[in-house]
C-alpha cells in the first residue's frame, strides 16, 4: 500500500502515485528481502505444488469446523449450568440402563429428570418487566484518565420488581450491576467506571441479565441495548511549534538550496542561458555593463513523515511499544493542528496463510488529531511485518516531496539498522530516528544523514526535539 500524504484512506495495495517515478514493483524488487513466518510457513515451509495447498486446505477447513463446533458449544454452555449437565447425563444413563435391564425403578428417575428438565426449561420463556439502557459518559478518553458508562433500569410493568443483578461486559472482563426493587413506573440510575490503564478499543455491554429456575438446572441470559466502544487513546505531550523547526516551508524558514525564482532572496550572480528574463537586476547590470541575475534560496512546502515500527523483534518489552505509540501520536497529532502535510505510516501485516510476505504500509487518517488518535489506539504489534528499514524505502519511493522524516522504534533496533533506514529515504530529507527505551537516559547522537534521540519517558521528546532544533 502506499502511503498518502493526508487525509483518511482505506487500506489498499500499493499503486502509482502522481509525481513519483517508481511503481509498486519496482518498490518490491528493491526491498530487503523479508522472511515469512506465519501459519502456512510452519505446515509447508516454501512448498507451493498442489499437496502444499491440499495441506493449507484441510487446515482452513479444520479451524472454521473448531470455530462452529466451539459457537454451538458456548451456545448451549450459555443455557445449561453445571448441575444440569450433570442430571442430564444420569438421566440419560438411567433411561438407557433401565430399559437394557428392564428395571421401572431406574427408568422412572430417568423419566423424572427429563420432568423436571422440562419444567426448569420454562423458565427461558416469557418477557422480562425491566428496561435497561446504556449510555457512555465519554466515548474517547487518554490513558489514565477517568471514564464511566451510566445504566439506567425502568420498571415498564404494573408490577413491582425484585432486586436483581445484571452483568455489563467491558473488554474481556465483567462487572456486576446490582438494580434494586423497582415500583411501576420507577426507575433507577447507576454510573460504572471503565478501566483505562491500557491503550485500546473496549467494547461496553449490552447489558446482560440472567433468568435461573429454582433448582439451577438452565438459566437465560436477557440482552438490553447495544454494544458501545470506549476508546482509550494513547497519552501524547504537546510539542510547541517551534519544535518543528527541523521542518522549513513557506512559513517557516528558507532551505539552503538555491532556486531561480522563490521568495527568500540569496544574492546576485551573472546571467546563465536559461535564466527568466524577469530575474534581471538592471541596476547591477547598468553598473557592471553584465547582465545579472537574482538567486533566491528555494522554499519548499514541508512533508512530514512518521514511519512507526511495530516488529514484534524491535522491541525488547510492551512499555517500548507503548512509549513508541504515544511518541508517534504526539508527532502526527501535533504536524495535525499545525496544518502541515502529514504521513503516518505503520507496516501492513502478513496474513497466517499468506504465500508470500505483504509488500506495502497502511496509513493512518490524518483529516483531525481525533481521528488520527482513533487509529493509534487500535495500532498493535506483529510478528510478520516489515522491518523499519523497508517501511523506510517503500515510503521513500512511493512518497513525494517528504522534507523530514521520524523513524520510532524500539531499543532493539541498533544504530546500524536505524543507518540502512535513513539511506533508503531520498536525497535531501531529514532523517531523525526516536528510540524509545522506558527510564533510559535522555540522549542525542549525531551522525552523517541521521539524527538519534533517545527517550525514556514522554516528556523527554518535548526538550529531544527542541534541543535539535536550535542546534
Amino acid at each position: 500500500m502506499a502511503a498518502r500524504p493526508s487525509g483518511e484512506s482505506p487500506p489498499t495495495r500499493a499503486r502509482r502515485r502522481p509525481g513519483s517515478t517508481t511503481n509498486r514493483a519496482a518498490a518490491s524488487r528493491t526491498l530487503q528481502a523479508t522472511a515469512l513466518t506465519n501459519a502456512r510457513t510452519r505446515l509447508v515451509g516454501d512448498r507451493d505444488d498442489l499437496a502444499a495447498d491440499a495441506v493449507i486446505g484441510i487446515a482452513r477447513l479444520a479451524r472454521v469446523t473448531e470455530r462452529a463446533l466451539a459457537r454451538a458449544w458456548r451456545a448451549t454452555n450459555a443455557v445449561v449450568t453445571s448441575l444440569g449437565w450433570v442430571l442430564a447425563i444420569v438421566g440419560a444413563a438411567a433411561l438407557i440402563v433401565g430399559s437394557l435391564l428392564g428395571l421401572r425403578e431406574i427408568q422412572a428417575v430417568g423419566i423424572a429428570v427429563v420432568v423436571l428438565a422440562l419444567i426448569a426449561a420454562g423458565v427461558l420463556f416469557g418477557r422480562p418487566r425491566l428496561t435497561l439502557t446504556l449510555a457512555a459518559v465519554q466515548r474517547r478518553v487518554a490513558v489514565g484518565d477517568p471514564a464511566a458508562v451510566s445504566v439506567r433500569a425502568a420498571n415498564t410493568s404494573r408490577l413491582p420488581t425484585t432486586p436483581m443483578t445484571v452483568e455489563l461486559p467491558i473488554g474481556a472482563g465483567l462487572v456486576d450491576v446490582t438494580v434494586p426493587g423497582l415500583a411501576p413506573g420507577g426507575h433507577h440510575d447507576d454510573s460504572v467506571p471503565i478501566p483505562t490503564g491500557h491503550r485500546g478499543v473496549l467494547d461496553v455491554g449490552p447489558l446482560r441479565g440472567v433468568r435461573q429456575d429454582p433448582v439451577g438446572l438452565v438459566r437465560r441470559e436477557i440482552v438490553w441495548g447495544e454494544r458501545l466502544q470506549v476508546i482509550v487513546h494513547p497519552r501524547t505531550v504537546a510539542i510547541p511549534s517551534t519544535s518543528t523547526g527541523l521542518v522549513r516551508d513557506l512559513e517557516g524558514q528558507a532551505t539552503s538550496d538555491l532556486a531561480p525564482v522563490d521568495i527568500a532572496f540569496h544574492a546576485i550572480r551573472d546571467y546563465q542561458p536559461g535564466d527568466e528574463p524577469r530575474t534581471v537586476h538592471w541596476k547591477s547590470t547598468a553598473k557592471t555593463g553584465a547582465l545579472m541575475v537574482r538567486q533566491f534560496e528555494d522554499s519548499r512546502r514541508a512533508h512530514l513523515v512518521v514511519c512507526l515500527g511495530i516488529a514484534m523483534d524491535e522491541y525488547a518489552a510492551d512499555e517500548e511499544f507503548e512509549l513508541a505509540v504515544s511518541v508517534a501520536a504526539s508527532l502526527g497529532v501535533r504536524a495535525v493542528r499545525d496544518g502541515r502535510d502529514v504521513s503516518v505510516v505503520v507496516s501492513q501485516q502478513t496474513p497466517d496463510f499468506a504465500r508470500r510476505a505483504v509488500i506495502g504500509v497502511n496509513a493512518l487518517p490524518t483529516v483531525s488529531p481525533t481521528r488520527l488518535l482513533d487509529a493509534f489506539s487500535a495500532v498493535s504489534r506483529a510478528d510478520s511485518c516489515l522491518s523499519i528499514a523497508d517501511v523506510a524505502r517503500l515510503v521513500g519511493d512511493l512518497t513525494a516531496g517528504i522534507s523530514v522524516a521520524f523513524l520510532v522504534v524500539g531499543s532493539s533496533v541498533g544504530l546500524a539498522a536505524l543507518r540502512r533506514a535513513a539511506a533508503r529515504l531520498p536525497l535531501g530529507v531529514e532523517a531523525i530516528a526516536v528510540i524509545c527505551e522506558p527510564e533510559a537516559q535522555p540522549r542525542r547522537v549525531q551522525i552523517p544523514g541521521l539524527t538519534v534521540l533517545t527517550v525514556g519517558f514522554l516528556d523527554d521528546l518535548r526538550v529531544a526535539l527542541h534541543r535539535s532544533a536550535t542546534s
